[in-house]
């Protein structure tokens, strides 16, 4: 492990307001829309996440880096995602003897830009308070006034296609095929590992489609079901996936989206997508499943939700979840097909295990639909 020297960064976000720190990671200019994630740990599997993408991510909990990096069992995809890092106490010692390097060379190899001793508190009061908006984090343009023009230029979320930059270029196969009950096509718009893994634990043997497959090369393949991957951007801009989406549905074989996944399988029905004023993103969200009456504690990242106002009106489809804190949807499913889906995580990494019953749901459908 090596300590880096000290170096100057700078963050400015959209509305002029600016705060300064100190460098890490890579030494560089960053730009993407500043999020907050309040989870204490997992910060791996987050900065990993696809769903990330085009994102600066703000750590809420106090120390990051402490237990080090663990290649592979904690990353929920090839490399890292996100644009940019912020945080309050930055550690270059671990003390996880099993870990295979500090987050610091992790950010070096990865080519990311981040700033630490930041006080988070008082940035994500005003993201809270203002709504996410576009940031940029520099370690090489110290002045604002030079910072913002090069900012301007970084296009908002809102209307951006992201998916098929981070979706697979290639299809490939997850799980045993001879072992295998079901064959599964998954729409990789941004698919985590911890999903394919419930997938194939489940008896699935997973077929994964870069994200603008179409449906007819889907079907050659001759799956028994369809899931809908989490993934980056604005599913009111995918209009390829929700046409995707659509024919899927219209199969009446099962169909399971998470995440990006339940927002185009919404907007495949029929109903919109509007952008949330800042967003969930962390491990405790409050879910109540209406069907069961039961609560579950969920891992949740979004900047988009689904319109409440149009499936109320809407014939074929019910609410299952919502979100307890601001009565957002959280899951929705349709009354005519074996199509379901939730805004949230049920795979859980990080976060707890409360919802991992989901995935359970789509195996008997896929049962019932023998």
């Amino acid at each position: 492990m090596k300590m880096t020297e000290t170096k100057e960064a700078l963050l400015l976000l959209e509305d002029g307001t600016a705060y300064r720190g100190t460098a890490l990671g890579k030494s560089g200019t960053t730009g993407g829309e500043i999020c907050f994630n309040t989870g204490m740990t997992g910060y791996q599997e987050i900065y990993t996440d696809p769903s990330y993408y085009g994102q600066i991510v703000v750590n809420t909990t106090s120390h990051i880096g402490n237990y080090g990096v663990q290649l592979g069992s904690e990353e929920e995809s090839d490399h890292v995602k996100i644009k940019g890092m912020v945080c309050n106490t930055f550690s270059n010692v671990y003390s996880r003897h099993t870990a295979d390097f500090s987050l610091q060379e992790y950010f070096e190899r990865a080519n990311i830009v981040g700033i630490s001793n930041v006080d988070t508190r008082h940035l994500v009061r005003h993201v809270r308070q203002k709504g996410v908006m576009n940031a940029i984090i520099s370690s090489e343009i110290l002045d604002e006034t030079e910072l913002m023009q090069e900012l301007k230029k970084i296009p908002s979320m809102a209307g951006l296609e992201l998916s098929s930059e981070v979706s697979t270029e290639q299809a490939y196969f997850v799980g045993d095929e001879m072992e295998s009950r079901w064959r599964v096509a998954v729409m990789d718009y941004g698919i985590k590992k911890s999903i394919l893994k419930n997938l194939t634990m489940r008896g699935c043997y997973c077929k994964v489609f870069p994200a603008q497959t179409s449906f007819e090369e889907v079907m050659e393949w001759k799956p028994d079901g369809f899931f809908i991957s989490n993934g980056p951007g604005d599913p009111g801009a995918m209009l390829y996936a929700v046409e995707t989406v659509k024919k899927m549905v219209d199969t009446s074989k099962p169909v399971f989206g998470i995440c990006l996944g339940h927002q185009l399988l919404a907007e495949a029905s029929g109903i919109s997508t509007y952008k949330m004023h800042h967003g969930h993103r962390g491990l405790n969200h409050p879910v109540k499943n209406l069907i069961t009456g039961r609560c579950e504690v969920t891992s949740q990242n979004h900047g988009f939700a689904v319109n409440p106002d149009e499936i109320l009106s809407h014939p074929d489809v019910e609410v299952t979840h919502v979100n307890l804190n601001d009565k957002t949807i959280e899951g929705i499913r349709r009354k005519d097909k074996p199509a379901f889906s939730v805004q949230y995580h049920p795979e859980a990494s990080p976060g707890p295990h409360d919802s991992r019953y989901l995935f359970d749901e789509f195996a008997k459908l896929l049962t019932e639909a023998e």
